[in-house]
């Protein structure tokens, strides 16, 4: 499978896996997960085909591991905005999260937070490097740290998922340090 080709499943299955899973036909269980058979053969019957072969390709190899599957089913990881309850525990965070933005939306996280705005939590990263990444998807990379420490000790309840993304349902500014302004 080449690279585009794999892009372009991952794609297709984070947005109805994610998303839009009715535009499919599909409906995921209370924990985000359906059938790979069932979700292959939505996806031929709206015109998108791929095979089992691909799928197991795109998971593997995504850097993300933005999908897990267990047996016959498959499901995102996180970064989901239709309702689903992924079961993940409380965890005890790192001291310092990051979170990868784009300077045009630093004026808003300074008076706001950070939000989840149509997902269900904030996604945090573990270290510089990966929300760096994380923000260069949408332009030049500013990353914010966050003091999950405090946040954690003073209530604030953190989620880990299977591919390490932190989620915490927002993060006030007083827990944000943002980089030095030019």
């Amino acid at each position: 499978m080449d690279d585009r080709r794999a892009v372009r499943v991952s794609k297709f299955l984070s947005k109805h896996l994610r998303h839009q899973p009715e535009r499919l036909g599909l409906t995921l269980d209370e924990a985000g997960w359906v059938e790979i058979d069932t979700l292959i053969a939505a996806a031929a019957a709206h015109g998108f085909h791929f095979t089992r072969d691909e799928l197991d390709h795109v998971v593997a190899g995504n850097d993300k591991r933005r999908f897990a599957v267990e047996g016959t089913r498959i499901r995102a990881s996180q970064g989901h905005s239709v309702d689903v309850d992924l079961g993940l525990p409380p965890a005890t965070p790192p001291p310092y999260l990051h979170h990868g933005t784009v300077a045009r939306h630093l004026d808003a996280t300074r008076a706001e937070g950070l939000r989840p705005m149509n997902r269900h939590d904030v996604h945090l990263s573990p270290d510089r490097e990966t929300a760096t990444r994380v923000g260069a998807r949408r332009g030049r990379a500013v990353v914010l740290s966050v003091d999950a420490a405090a946040m954690h000790r003073e209530g604030h309840v953190f989620h880990v998922s299977a591919n390490g993304v932190w989620l915490t349902k927002a993060v006030p500014p007083r827990y944000l340090r943002f980089p030095s302004r030019d």
